[in-house]
């Protein structure tokens, strides 16, 4: 028996052995089997899903313009209706392509974007689809539950047609916060997802095995590697409405709920009778709905306040976001009963429902390249603040240049309210071009206390529009900006320069001016806008005022002067020295009265290291300083070439002084106040980041500019860059006896020569100097300094020695006549600003001057979306060469909107790439900005 008990022990484990294998088979098949339905459900449902190509035209509301991409899908194939989120919708102008698996591309059109939660609705056309039809996504908001596995199906990280698994962890995840001033849902629960997305997957279906959708994915937490998923309730409504061609309406008390757990109800004050009928009514729920936020100014200011928790409307039960949306949403305009318990006790209140469209911007104004429009409901929630004023989403350059940021709302301009864009218009049209005015305005650190402002109107740097949403057509229609004004005449004005202390600052106080500088455009590869620093007065008769050009680095842009800290004038752009660190602005005589200014007076005695100085200049808040000092040295620059191509000083010897000051720059003078340099600051890159440093620039150098300006004369250049070698370099590298006998008779102190550095590109001096070579003579001179070089080339043509690998050359050499007049004409096409190619690429890089120049882009254009980047030339459109602007003009112009071309670019170091370029005509039209005998005036060229 005992044997026969082993046996049948033996037999239970082998059967249960085997069970447990053919458990593991069923399963392997189970698993095998949901693998074939995923494959299955993926496959059918997988041309209903879109890539989206989205380009934010303008800065609007709580988004910037910008250019990227993310997902739609299709849940109405016959009238080509896509849902994605509402920040790819986006709440300003949009311009969106969307591209189907088989790669088929249609334009889409902006249907409807929701104002608070992050839906929104693109439409195609259906009859542009030829190769494909589209799988309908069915929406099905009831099947999301916890535990379901889903799969996101999207554009995950710029992919065409990712998947990413997960399983729904959560239901009723507060929405996710994005920070202020940005987009945020509310009054809404979010799902949650063990499930990592990024920012191409947006708008992304969220499907079940059997390919329903039950969310829209909108967000994730990289860092948790969880996504979070929109629920489908308004959005399945809003899609009905939209198929019913009705509108959406969408209702609001302009308060913000959050659902809280039953304990800290208890906490707030919840009765226990409220709480036992909640949770009979509803076993499942574990919270209730709270205030968290009122708006001031609401219909529900005065009745509802932060805490109170609600428990009915209209005497319906409401425990969560969806009933709440939905008594709104049926009741906008008419009045509700609100039950709520505060502290213990229940309040009834009567509170009318807002139009929720009502308090969301649909329109702009543009104008000195700002944007800006009535504040929002979004944005007001994040000042807690009334929805009233106007809202600065891009300060551009007209705002920027008073220092009033993003995320300003504007309560007046010269007094007058601006509650709305209404009232903004109508202040604007009564300033003219340049004409200035106060602001007052809030911003988004100090919401409690108004700042105040003065700001310069722009009417001829940009173009100015209002625009509203037309969602019939697609688009932002757009008329001029209402302009009533006259331009008037600057008004002149007298003061007194104050200076206490040193003589020799006395004597400087009249010559010295602020000078600020506006720049509208990034143009030869400057990119910064605003700038300052202290102009030193040369001719007082003409209003002549020398600077550098870290002050004014190109010429176009707007000049302000300030005399005495006291007068300000405008000033307009005399000169750009082509060579050095030197411009030339100038001012109205006239308007400045009988000011006591001064040229200022120049040392006849040149500089030499150890002698005791005075530096002398204005600081940024236009106080006069001083700080003594002595001459350190006197050396070359040797900056390095800029990233940008921006101009950088070369072929010039500076002062540097012992602890000279850095926070002002000025003049130098000696004992009896004569200038002997000017102190100026001089801007380069180090690395990727600009940088400056303050030099003195010789005198010599800057009576040689005013000499050129006085007399209108060219300025000749031999346009080759130099470095000081020492003369035992030379002899190593087989200068001649004789020759280095020569140098040093000819500079017992200097003992150096002029080495070849590079060779401006394109100039005379390209087909006879190599870099290396050494440079002996001009026409029989000796010369081993740079002055000395560019005082012997003032002249058509120069006889040149130079001693090449043991060798002694001579040449006839062409010198360049240099203009100071800068950049002279600008286009901007497609969203690029293009200028011909400036002296710097040519110098620097050894770029010739041909083509167009592409100086900077603007985000959310074509050139952004189809890759024309700051920096290339265009060399030919659709095969036809462009030498420069005007044959570019004449092969672009009456191309139709959305029409494709064919650009031909090349890239600082000769790369050629050959890219398309989809034309946005509506909101990137062409124009250009010249230079004329009146000043800059724009154009346009449509």
């Amino acid at each position: 028996m005992g044997n026969g008990f082993i046996v049948m022990a033996t037999m239970k484990k082998q059967l249960a052995y085997l069970g447990t294998i053919l458990a593991g088979l069923m399963t392997v098949s189970a698993s095998a089997l949901d693998s074939q339905t995923w494959s299955s459900t993926l496959e059918r449902i997988s041309s209903g899903v879109v890539s989206i190509r989205v380009d934010g035209t303008r800065a609007f509301d709580t988004e910037w313009n910008i250019s990227s991409q993310a997902t739609g899908f299709v849940v109405d194939a016959e009238r080509g209706l896509i849902i994605t989120n509402r920040h790819v919708v986006m709440p300003g102008p949009v311009v969106a392509e969307a591209i189907f698996m088989n790669h088929e591309e249609v334009e889409l059109k902006p249907v409807y974007r929701d104002p608070v939660h992050d839906f929104g609705f693109f439409r195609f056309n259906p009859d542009e689809l030829a190769f494909i039809e589209p799988q309908q996504l069915e929406l099905a908001p009831e099947f999301a539950q916890i535990g379901r596995e889903i799969r996101v199906v999207g554009n995950d990280a710029g992919e065409q047609l990712s998947i990413l698994a997960g399983t729904i962890a959560r239901l009723d995840r507060q929405a996710p916060e994005y920070g202020r001033g940005k987009y945020n849902d509310f009054n809404t629960f979010y799902l949650q997802a063990a499930s990592g997305t990024s920012g191409g997957s947006s708008g992304s279906p969220v499907i079940d095995i059997e390919g329903r959708v039950v969310a829209l994915n909108a967000g994730a937490n990289t860092n948790a590697a969880s996504s979070f998923f929109l629920p489908l309730d308004r959005v399945q409504r809003a899609l009905r409405l939209i198929q019913d061609e009705q509108p959406v309406p969408r209702g609001t008390l302009q308060t913000v709920f959050l659902h809280r757990p039953y304990d800290e109800l208890r906490r707030l004050g919840l009765s226990r009778a409220s709480e036992e009928l909640v949770r009979e009514t509803f076993p499942s729920q574990t919270g209730m709905l709270v205030v968290d936020q009122v708006l001031p100014g609401a219909p529900a200011f005065s009745d509802l306040e932060v805490g109170d928790i609600l428990v009915r409307i209209n005497d319906e039960l409401v425990m969560d976001f969806v009933t709440l949306e939905s008594i709104l949403d049926d009741g906008v305009g008419e009045t509700i009963s609100i039950d709520v318990e505060r502290g213990g006790d229940q309040f009834r209140q009567n509170i009318t429902v807002s139009d929720l469209h009502s308090i969301t911007p649909n329109e702009f104004l543009e104008f000195g390249d700002a944007i800006v429009h009535t504040l929002s409901y979004q944005q007001a929630r994040h000042f807690n603040m009334p929805v009233a004023g106007v809202y600065v989403a891009n300060p551009g350059y007209v705002f920027s240049s008073a220092a009033i940021p993003r995320g300003t709302v504007i309560i007046s301009v010269n007094g007058q309210r601006t509650l709305n864009i209404d009232e903004m218009e109508s202040a604007l049209a009564k300033l003219a071009d340049g004409e200035q005015a106060t602001i007052r305005f809030f911003t988004f650190d100090d919401s409690q206390t108004s700042k105040l402002r003065v700001f310069h109107m722009d009417r001829r740097w940009f173009p100015d529009l209002r625009c509203r949403r037309d969602d019939q057509v697609g688009v932002w229609p757009c008329e001029p900006l209402a302009n009533d004004s006259v331009l008037k005449p600057p008004v002149p004005g007298r003061t007194e320069f104050a200076a206490d202390g040193d003589s020799r600052i006395l004597k400087l106080a009249p010559s010295l001016v602020m000078v600020n500088f506006d720049l509208p455009y990034t143009v030869s590869g400057v990119s910064e806008r605003h700038y300052h620093g202290t102009g030193k007065i040369v001719d007082t008769e003409r209003g002549l005022v020398v600077v550098d050009r870290n002050t004014v680095p190109v010429d176009i842009g707007d000049v302000r002067l300030t005399f005495a800290g006291s007068l300000d004038v405008p000033g307009k752009v005399e000169y750009i020295h082509p060579l050095h660190n030197l411009a030339m602005v100038s001012y109205d005589p006239a308007l400045i009265e009988d000011t006591p200014v001064r040229p200022i007076s120049f040392s006849k005695r040149p500089p030499r290291p150890a002698d005791k100085v005075l530096v002398i200049g204005l600081k940024s808040d236009q106080r006069l300083a001083s700080q003594p000092s002595e001459i350190a040295s006197i050396d070359a620059v040797d900056f390095p070439l800029s990233r940008t191509l921006r101009f950088t000083d070369m072929n010039i010897e500076t002062i540097s002084l012992v602890n000279g000051p850095d926070d002002f720059d000025g003049v130098i003078v000696d004992k009896k106040g004569d200038v002997v340099s000017f102190w100026s600051s001089f801007a380069y890159q180090g690395g990727r980041d600009l940088q400056q440093i303050n030099k003195g620039i010789p005198v010599d150098v800057v009576k040689e500019m005013i000499e050129v300006v006085r007399t209108g004369r060219d300025l000749r250049s031999l346009e080759a860059e130099f470095s000081l070698t020492p003369l035992s370099n030379a002899r190593n590298l087989g200068l001649s006896d004789e020759w280095i006998s020569e140098l040093e008779k000819h500079s017992s102190t200097q003992r150096q020569v002029l080495q070849v550095s590079r060779v401006v590109a394109g100039s005379a001096a390209e087909h006879y100097l190599r870099s290396g070579d050494l440079l002996l003579a001009i026409d029989g001179d000796t010369v081993n300094r740079f002055r000395e070089v560019e005082a012997n080339v003032q002249k058509p043509e120069v006889d040149v020695t130079v001693w090449r690998e043991g060798q002694e050359l001579n040449y006839t050499i062409a010198t360049t006549a240099l203009d100071g007049r800068g950049v002279e004409r600008i286009a901007v096409w497609a969203g690029a600003l293009l200028q011909e190619p400036h002296r710097e690429m040519a110098s620097q890089r050894g770029i010739e001057s041909y083509g167009v120049y592409v100086a900077y882009f603007g985000y959310g254009s074509p050139a952004t979306r189809y890759g024309l980047w700051a920096g290339r030339r265009i060399v030919e459109v659709d095969g036809q060469p462009t030498p420069d602007l005007d044959a570019f003009l004449d092969i672009v112009s009456g191309r139709s909107d959305r029409e494709a071309l064919r650009l031909k670019t090349i890239t600082w170091n000769n790369s050629t790439e050959v890219i398309t370029l989809k034309l946005d005509n509506h909101y990137w039209p062409a124009y250009e900005l010249r230079l004329t005998d009146s000043g800059w005036q724009r154009f346009d060229l449509e």
